[in-house]
This record gives C-alpha cells, structure tokens and sequence, in this order.
C-alpha cells in the first residue's frame, strides 16, 4: 500500500549473486492488509441498506443492456441517468460475465473498493512526508475521528458509515481522489517526492494528460466528491508548484482540458448538466446540522494546520485544502444548494492527515506534541467507544451493547416471485429501497433522477399513496394499475389487502405481504 523497504545486509556465495536485497513490509502495507481483512468482514456482516438498492438496480438494469439501459428503479427510459458511470459500467460487465446479481455484486465491490482507498490513502500521505508511520495514523484518524454522534452517508468513510457504504460510487470515487492527490503532489513538489508515489512516472505530457483523465473518471463516477477532488488539487498545485512559466501553466491546463474532455465524452449523460440540478438539494440540508456532534473530534487537527501554516505559509496545501473545502460547504448553506455538503467527509481529511504527519514525527517529542498526542488518543478512543466499535464488534462478542449498523431486511423472499421487470406498487421505507435492486421496478421510484423529470417522480408518488389509501375504491385502484402496468403489491402489516388482490407470500421477520394484482383486462397475472 505504500513502498515496502529494501534491507541491505552482506552476504556470500550464491545468494551474492542475486543481489542478497530482502524485502520487509511498511508498517503501512502491514497493519493496512490487516484493517481491509477487518473491514471486509465487518462489510460481509451487515445486511446491505439504504441507498445500497438503487446501487443493486443500476447493476441489474445494465446486466440487462449494457447499451440502453432502462431507468434504474422504474419502467422508463434511462437515458440521462448520472447512476449510469464508467463505475457502474464495469459492475455491470462483471454481472453479465459472472451470472451474479446486483447485490452480489454490491458485495463483491466492497473490499476491492475499499483497497483502492486504502492504496490511495497510502500514496497521498507518502507525498506529504516520508515518516512511515504517517499512513498508519491518517487511517486511524480518517476512520475514528469524526465526532461523539453517528455520521452515516455516502462519501463518509468512518469505521461504522464502511459498513454500509463501501461498495458505492463515492467510495471508489474517493479513493481515486487520493491517487489523484498523489500524482498531482509528486507532479507540482520537488523531484524528491517521486520515490514516495512509483518509479521513474510518466513523461511530461502525457502524464498530465493522465492525470487529467483521471480526475474526469472521477468526475463521471460521483460528482460532487469531484468537487473536493478539484479542490485539493488547486491547493496541491497552488501550495507545492514553484517556478511558474507558460509551459508549466500549459501542462495544467492540459490537465484540466483533458479532464473535461473526458467527462464530456461519457454517452449515458451529461455531467455538467448535474450543476444546475436543485432536486435533491432538499434532502441534505440536515448535512448541516449537528455539525459538532459529527465532526467535532476531527477538529483536533485545527492547531496541527495553524503550526503548518506558520511554520512554511498560507500555501501549505492542507490549509489551503481546508480553507477552500470549508469555502465550498459555506456556498452550500448560505445558497441552498445543500447538496454541496456531501463534501463534509472530505473536509476532515486535511484536518486528519495533518494532525497524522506531525504525530509520526520522531522522539523526542516536545510537550505540546506529547499533549497533542494524548489528546488525539483520547479522541480516537472516545470516537470509537461512543460510534465506531459497533461496526467491528459483532453483538455476540460485544461485552457493553454498543449501538450496530443498521440491519435491514432481505427482500429475497419476494423478488422470487417478482419477475424482472414487472411493476410492484409499495410505499414501505425498507422496500422503496431495496426491491428494485432484484430487477422489478417500482411505480414510484425512491430518489430523484434526472432521466425522470421530478414533477413525474411526484405525481408517481401520490398516486401510490391515492392507491394505499384505505378510503380508495376499487375502479381508483384499478385506475392506478393501469397506468404503471403493476402487477404486484407489497404492503407493510398495517395495510389492508385490497380485495381483487391474490396474497401470494409474506415476511416472517418484517410481516409484510406481497399480493398479485390483476391486469388491465380484469384478471389476474398467473
């Protein structure tokens, strides 16, 4: 995960004869292999949940049509829809090739993201300083020190949110932000820098160009952690690249033409679209809240970023990574565009590492750094025993109760009856989410899309819930399955079962039911 060590010791014989070199793991590379088994694991235990469906659904609908791939969660078109990524691509390449499903899928991303990531990580701290003990901290600290209060959400990549979230486009998105952090260092820093990221690098332009297209795969993958990502790139270029000329500024700026060259290039839909997209800024304005309770302990790292600045200037590219990032989220509240928010996890990084570079300084350590020290590991304990244990303590070993991630339903029992496909009419919190994430689709998709106008995605919903509603006749009833061609219900234990309905099968663990409805013409499906 980082460069191993090379031991040279003397030595004789036939052993002379091929260069007596003996490799010995980093402590990074070490105790790095031991936390992706760890998390694995810890990933493979938890149920899948929450957005994990829809990510399920764009498998299947590409496992489907590589090429025209329908809307991820309803009978519609998908053209247009941002889900449809060179990421998701290559998750629908693999369905197709290994028979697997969308959640198989999902579950087989986890770890291989999650070694992206953690590569990344290692890269990206091994510019900044050659301590090796520095990635093993900023692993620690980008895992524990978030705050004494749950922080789940894509792109937050704490001990618990990895639980459920590592197999999404954020977090291979984010860890090929560190890649391109790493190479964007090594490219603007001092030559010295190149031993730490790879041998040798590539030549002048067309390693710009690279890593041009590299920054437009992220942009493709997730949008809004390309934000960030452009962020701690102009602080790396700003803060690290010396000797400015126009040839310098001209591989730059070939690096950000190549970027938006290859993100235009993308046939399923238009990135730069997504920008004046508002639809879904209204769900994560409660990014903004409790922002103490989440965060707080990250703020450790706020006088390791003044000793950084003081110590060489405002151009150190950590506090120029934190000021700028802490830019974006300010636009994003006092604008209302609350999406921009998404990029909190990313915020803490700077805060994180820098607090991680100066702890892995030799000793002797002065008495500010050793209270520094006790108080990173204060919080890093409080982090974890308040948050984090839950998601690497299994309940059956778990001597205090501390609080797990969340244990969702398996919708399994229902989708062998479902076709691929067919239309199933429900307003359930854990179905809405997870069903069409085994093929069938919903009349009423959970999340905005913008291959769905929104005002659709609205009117779907009410009609769903005209449907449900106990007071509804049956022509109202019969109105609705013909409008979605739905062929199935699946109601919670408090719904009634309309009376042309057929119940077919229903949840030992959750109580729900699920009911054939009939067609247009009157009767029944099967």
């Amino acid at each position: 995960m980082s460069a191993g060590v090379l031991v040279r010791r003397s030595v004789s014989g036939a052993t002379a004869l091929r260069g007596g070199g003996a490799w010995r793991p980093t402590p990074y590379q070490l105790l790095g292999f031991l936390f992706w088994l760890v998390m694995s694991l810890a990933y493979w235990r938890v149920p899948l949940c929450c957005d994990a469906g829809q990510h399920a659904a764009v498998v299947e609908r590409l496992k489907d049509d590589l090429l025209r791939p329908r809307h991820p969660m309803a009978d519609l078109p998908g053209a247009g829809s941002p889900y449809y990524s060179p990421f998701a691509l290559a998750q629908g390449v693999a369905a197709r090739l290994t028979g697997l499903g969308g959640w198989e899928v999902l579950g087989l991303t986890g770890p291989l993201n999650l070694l992206v990531l953690l590569t990344g990580i290692g890269r990206f701290v091994r510019v900044l300083t050659p301590r090796p003990w520095a990635p093993v901290l900023a692993l620690a600290a980008m895992t524990l020190l978030w705050g004494v209060e749950r922080a789940w959400w894509s792109g937050y990549l704490n001990l618990m949110s990895m639980t459920g979230n590592l197999s999404y486009p954020s977090a291979f998105a984010i860890g090929l932000a560190f890649w391109a952090w790493a190479l964007t260092g090594v490219r603007a820093g001092d030559t010295a820098a190149v031993r730490y990221v790879g041998p040798g690098g590539l030549r002048p332009l067309p390693g710009y160009a690279a890593l041009g297209a590299l920054y437009g795969l992220i942009l493709l993958v997730h949008p809004i952690t390309a934000v960030a990502a452009a962020v701690g790139a102009v602080a790396l270029v700003a803060g690290r690249q010396r000797g400015w000329t126009a040839a310098v500024a001209g591989r730059w700026a070939l690096t950000g033409a190549v970027a938006l060259l290859v993100a235009a290039g993308w046939p399923y839909f238009d990135v730069f679209a997504l920008a004046g997209d508002g639809s879904v800024d209204a769900m994560h304005r409660r990014l903004y809240l409790d922002l103490a309770g989440q965060f707080g302990l990250a703020l450790l790292g706020l006088p390791v970023l003044w000793l950084r600045a003081r110590r060489t200037s405002w151009r150190d590219p950590l506090v120029l990574m934190f000021v700028l990032d802490c830019l974006v989220v300010a636009y994003g509240w006092v604008s209302g565009h609350y999406t921009y928010g998404r990029i909190l996890g990313l915020t803490l990084a700077p805060l994180q590492f820098a607090l991680a570079v100066e702890l892995a300084a030799p000793r002797p350590w002065p008495v500010w750094r050793r209270l520094l020290g006790g108080a990173a590991a204060a919080g890093a304990c409080a982090g974890f025993l308040t948050v984090q244990a839950g998601a690497v303590v299994p309940p059956a070993v778990d001597p205090v109760g501390f609080e797990q991630p969340p244990d969702w339903p398996s919708y399994d029992w229902a989708a062998r009856y479902v076709g691929r496909g067919e239309v199933v009419i429900t307003d359930g919190y854990h179905a809405v989410h997870a069903i069409a994430g085994y093929g069938p689709n919903l009349a009423a998709p959970a999340w905005p899309d913008p291959a769905l106008d929104e005002r659709e995605r609205l009117r779907r919903a009410e009609d769903v819930r005209a449907y449900l509603d106990p007071g509804s006749t049956r022509a109202e009833r019969a109105a609705v399955v013909r409008r979605y061609h739905a062929r199935w219900l699946l109601l919670t234990p408090w719904q009634r079962v309309p009376e042309e309905a057929v119940v077919v099968t229903w949840s030992r663990r959750t109580g729900e039911v699920l009911a054939r409805v009939g067609d247009p013409g009157g009767g029944t499906t099967r």
